[in-house]
């Protein structure tokens, strides 16, 4: 800070909260609702939609999360062009074939997801420049779309994999909302570990009642395809199969990535955890006193030992800090270590 009188706890308030009289609490309360610089409710979502939830469309525009209409709508566009551009040039390719438009919608989902059995190929220059841009554009779709998709819907069922966890304990929907929040990603890698179980398990017995492939191949034709390993040495050759393949194999791919994905969040938050017992349990030196004492004034308050820990703990750093500081004393205009409205009525006329 500029000057001593800034050399104050920034969160004094926490240790001996100031005492405000208790008359006209309803009329404060109601005031303090929302930011007054913020916009209003009604301006941000019009007449009709003030007191109500977002609807679906704001909110997936909020998080940029695609809803699960415009995942049809991209895919069903893609499929449809590439299935338009390779029965046109279905004598161009070369392998198995069934029928001309169900071989290529299946070509372009094996394209999409980068299976690639090899069961078809491309055996022209044409064919092979459509299958390059059709291979970045199906991974495009895959990896933006319906990852995001997947995820919402594994949400969804997070609530439903709870009960049937928690059947015979008691609590409310409030305690099920705060568990299912608190552990939110170890409930997503459980339901997609269950989701991703089923799928292999319906992929090989339709592999090997159907596609007459013995158990064993049925089983590795499913663990080459959902990894896209896709040997070629085993794939879907009838015409039934390839029109179970189209709607699975996207399934399995993406449920396999999310379960990835999910694994790798979960070790990363098990040590973020391991790291915050460690950080909480260990005891105080009087190096980490002076590392902690931001002010430099002898002494640290409570902001500043909140802000040690979390910059100890991971879940900040000295940059965040330092922006933070500094958007401080840009508001701090008379240097008084605090913010008032005058402050920020001095700081925004001099924008």
């Amino acid at each position: 800070m500029a000057n001593e009188s800034a050399k104050r706890p920034l969160l004094s308030g926490l240790v001996d909260p100031p005492k405000y009289p208790q008359k006209n609490t309803t009329t404060k309360r109601k005031r303090f609702l929302r930011s007054k610089s913020a916009p209003s409710v009604d301006i941000l979502l019009g007449p009709t939609e003030v007191g109500g939830t977002l609807p679906d469309s704001k909110l997936n525009s909020i998080y940029f999360r695609p809803s699960l209409k415009q995942v049809v709508l991209y895919l069903v566009i893609y499929l449809g062009a590439g299935a338009a551009c390779f029965y046109l040039v279905k004598d161009q390719l070369a392998g198995r074939k069934t029928n001309g438009v169900l071989d290529a919608i299946y070509f372009s989902i094996v394209t999409m997801t980068t299976v690639g059995y090899g069961d078809l190929v491309p055996n022209s220059v044409t064919t092979k420049l459509l299958a390059s841009v059709f291979v970045f554009t199906g991974m495009a779709i895959v990896g933006m779309l319906l990852s995001r998709a997947a995820d919402y819907l594994v949400e969804k069922q997070e609530m439903l994999l709870y009960k049937a966890l928690h059947m015979r304990c008691k609590g409310g929907e409030a305690h099920m909302l705060k568990q299912i929040e608190t552990n939110k990603v170890k409930y997503k890698f459980y339901t997609t570990a269950v989701i991703l179980v089923l799928l292999i398990t319906i992929g090989t017995v339709f592999l090997w009642k159907v596609e007459k492939l013995e158990f064993v191949d049925a089983f590795y034709c499913v663990c080459s395809t959902i990894t896209t390993l896709g040997y070629g040495d085993k794939s879907f050759s009838t015409g039934g199969g390839r029109a179970f393949a189209i709607f699975w194999i996207v399934t399995s791919t993406v449920c396999v990535a999310q379960f990835f994905l999910y694994l790798a969040e979960l070790n990363a938050e098990h040590r973020q955890k391991l790291l915050a017992k460690w950080v909480l349990t260990r005891r105080m030196t009087f190096v980490d006193l002076e590392a902690a004492d931001l002010d430099d004034d002898g002494v640290v308050g409570a902001a500043e030992f909140i802000i040690y820990k979390l910059k100890e703990m991971g879940k900040i750093s000295e940059e965040d800090i330092a922006l933070v500081m500094e958007e401080f004393e840009d508001l701090d205009i008379d240097q008084s270590g605090t913010l008032s409205a005058a402050d920020l009525v001095l700081a925004q006329s001099n924008q």
